[in-house]
């Protein structure tokens, strides 16, 4: 999709921003993953952090899907300085893990997240490995691509399923122990608490 993704000047919108980007503060980690044990910024705490800077600095923002190639979701989201009509914009596109309205909306809420926080710039609270704040990669591999990147291992299954915080994990499951160090190796995490091996599968090798 080819898109204009700012106006022809944006001189007055740029000053505007680095008023809204000095008042920013991080974003706090309000959602709970059970899944993967771990805390991320939700849409409400990313909304909350930048609303009132971009009221204060006459800045309208709005988000809307777009149509985009079958079985993905496109989102574009925009700023707008209301005093010169000047404007920024970022498209986001990303798989929709079910084609259905259940699906559909835990995928355009997660867009909605790392869309608006890449735009305006804003952080969450001490990341510490860059998973938090880090949106699916759109890399053009075929699920059975996926598969062959895993280790084969006897008694070894993989499943894919998707975290609370929306985005898509594998987990290893059945003779597992024998093999820990290789799903180690293979960037696999164990889970003392659901006794299971798991990793993100939204991201690159």
């Amino acid at each position: 999709m080819e898109m204009n993704l700012c106006s022809p000047e944006i001189t007055e919108l740029a000053g505007a921003m680095l008023k809204v980007q000095q008042a920013l503060k991080p974003a706090t980690k309000d959602g709970q993953n059970n899944f993967t044990n771990s805390r991320y910024a939700s849409l409400q705490s990313v909304m909350s952090t930048c609303r009132e800077a971009l009221l204060a600095n006459g800045i309208w923002l709005t988000q809307l899907p777009v149509q985009v190639e079958s079985g993905n979701l496109g989102l574009i989201s925009k700023i707008v300085h209301a005093e010169s009509g000047q404007w920024q914009s970022s498209l986001l596109v990303m798989p929709l893990p079910k084609s259905d309205p259940q699906g559909y909306g835990s995928a355009i809420t997660y867009a909605r997240r790392y869309g608006l926080a890449a735009l305006v710039g804003i952080v969450t609270e001490q990341d510490d490995d860059g998973e938090g704040s880090m949106p699916a990669r759109k890399t053009g591999r075929t699920a059975a691509n996926k598969e062959q990147q895993l280790p084969q291992l006897d008694g070894v299954q993989y499943h894919y399923v998707k975290a609370q915080d929306g985005r898509n994990c594998v987990k290893a499951v059945g003779s597992t122990r024998l093999h820990k160090d290789t799903l180690k190796k293979a960037g696999f995490r164990w889970d003392g608490k659901k006794k299971i091996w798991w990793k993100y599968s939204d991201l690159a090798a």
